[in-house]
């Protein structure tokens, strides 16, 4: 694995859509904007910026384990443009979990957030990135999200 680029994503708070002690608490969560930056599989540099619009569609369970599916856009800074569909996990230490079922942010440094990553593409130079296979690292910040984007060669 190596990686590539990070993208920097600024989110709005979170909508609670509801919440009870079978299902935990599922929140919406509007992605407002971001940067992305670093490079392409042969070190060409990518900068763009992250299209208003995303969603990050989260169901935190009663251990406090965070599944989540976001779907974003990035346009780059030559025009070109990408989908993303990012489905993963974050955890927290067991006595975390009442903090983020209430809709808290911990320390980053006390939970585990991983995704799997895949696009979709608009414009051919950019097919690399639907025919590889991608793990991201993440850490929530109140306002943000950074994610790290690596690619398995």
């Amino acid at each position: 694995m190596r990686k590539l680029f990070d993208i920097a994503v600024m989110v709005d708070k979170p909508v609670l859509v509801g919440q009870n002690a079978r299902n935990g608490r599922r929140q919406l969560i509007p992605i407002l904007s971001g940067e992305m930056t670093g490079t392409d599989m042969e070190g060409n540099a990518l900068k763009g910026t992250v299209l208003p619009g995303g969603i990050d569609s989260q169901v935190i369970r009663p251990d406090g384990t965070c599944e989540l599916s976001a779907r974003y856009a990035v346009k780059l800074d030559d025009g070109r443009s990408f989908y993303i569909e990012n489905n993963g996990l974050r955890t927290v230490p067991a006595e975390y979990a009442p903090e983020v079922l209430a809709g808290r942010i911990v320390d980053p440094s006390l939970y585990y957030f991983a995704t799997v990553p895949s696009f979709e593409v608009y414009d051919d130079s950019l097919i690399w990135l639907e025919k590889h296979v991608f793990f991201c690292k993440a850490i929530r910040n109140p306002d943000s999200v950074i994610l790290q984007y690596y690619i398995v060669d």
